[in-house]
């Protein structure tokens, strides 16, 4: 078995990141933003998702990535698979499992804007992301292992902006105490536990990739767990 040590070595086809691709990314997102309502859950969670990839964009040309092509190229696939999620759901067809809480439970008067936000981050790090990572490293022929350190840095770029998304969104004081229902679900999720989960994902399906039956009941499997907690993170609560 070849192994590719360093991302863009070999003979594969190029690259479809880079500096074009994630403007057509940050474009594809604004027009989501400016299109749906903004009660819309889709609407809460692509906000948020604007809001870390502009931040991403911004970090690709300062020199904060050790590959930015590979970074780039990992940006594009991941928002790819949001994508492909929003456009099966307008379609009438089934997203993957991870998803379908929200696009269910998109306009339910008892879920509050920070379930949204978290119900789609829980999708799109704990499964869309193993699977970009996947894809990344298909793409550039190389090893998960070559893209560990600007895997690092696009988790600090979603940790610091996590306290934000809870600025923007949580209930002030005087609305959330211990007792409310809203507290014990944000602090039943983790965004760090879930990104390291993500990576031990995306390295173990690499280690498996050719066993296509093991790989895609590993995603089947994947899909269906998260999915669970989003739809336990999307419990209605009281007003």
């Amino acid at each position: 078995m070849t192994t590719f040590q360093e991302c863009g070595e070999g003979h594969g086809r190029p690259a479809t990141a880079g500096g074009a691709g994630v403007a057509e990314v940050l474009a594809r997102m604004r027009a989501l933003d400016a299109a749906l309502p903004v009660e819309d859950g889709v609407a809460v969670f692509n906000g948020i998702y604007l809001t870390v990839t502009e931040a991403v964009a911004g970090r690709l040309g300062g020199g904060a990535f050790a590959d930015p092509r590979a970074a780039g190229e990992l940006d594009v696939r991941f928002a790819q698979r949001y994508f492909d999620a929003v456009d099966a759901a307008a379609a009438g067809r089934p997203a993957p499992a991870c998803w379908r809480p929200l696009f269910q439970l998109r306009r339910h008067p008892g879920v509050r804007p920070l379930q949204f936000a978290l119900a789609g981050i829980n999708a799109h790090i704990g499964h869309d992301l193993a699977l970009a990572v996947l894809d990344t490293c298909r793409a550039l022929e190389c090893e998960p292992d070559a893209l560990a350190a600007d895997f690092d840095r696009v988790g600090g770029v979603l940790t610091s902006l996590e306290e934000r998304i809870r600025e923007r969104l949580m209930p002030g004081p005087d609305l959330l105490d211990v007792a409310d229902p809203l507290t014990h679900l944000i602090g039943s999720w983790s965004l760090d536990k879930a990104r390291d989960g993500a990576w031990v994902a995306a390295r173990a399906l690499w280690s498996v990739r050719r066993l296509t039956e093991v790989t895609e009941e590993f995603i089947e499997r994947l899909d269906a767990g998260v999915g669970l907690v989003g739809r336990m993170l999307l419990t209605p609560l009281p007003g």
